[in-house]
């Protein structure tokens, strides 16, 4: 696998896409970026970070305190994949009634012709 494909399925996947658009606003703690996001498993969004934070998107702090805390924040890579995936974000929501047009259309033509 080419080596830019890995970063792109990182950025666009369905974790990193809210990761990234999510942490455009601020800087999160893990509960709190997950409660923000919604729906994702501790699992998941810790693997999401961390492959994001590899690729040099993503910032890990971890302060020595008790209890710990970990704040994440996008590095100045990440801040410039991130604006790219918010931008298709916001054409995907201008767009979709043409997209839901076009999906009707499909089902239609594919119905009439079983």
């Amino acid at each position: 696998m080419c080596p830019y494909r890995l970063v792109l399925e990182h950025v666009t996947s369905r974790w990193g896409v809210l990761v990234l658009i999510e942490l455009l606003e601020r800087s999160y703690r893990f509960s709190e970026l997950r409660r923000a996001i919604g729906r994702v498993s501790e699992k998941m969004l810790t693997q999401t970070l961390q492959a994001l934070e590899r690729d040099g998107l993503v910032h890990r702090d971890a302060k020595p305190v008790i209890p710990p805390r970990v704040d994440y924040s996008l590095t100045d890579l990440g801040r410039e994949a991130a604006e790219q995936v918010r931008g298709l974000a916001l054409w995907t929501e201008r767009r979709m009634g043409e997209v839901e047009k076009a999906r009707a259309a499909y089902d239609a033509r594919k119905s009439g012709a079983e």
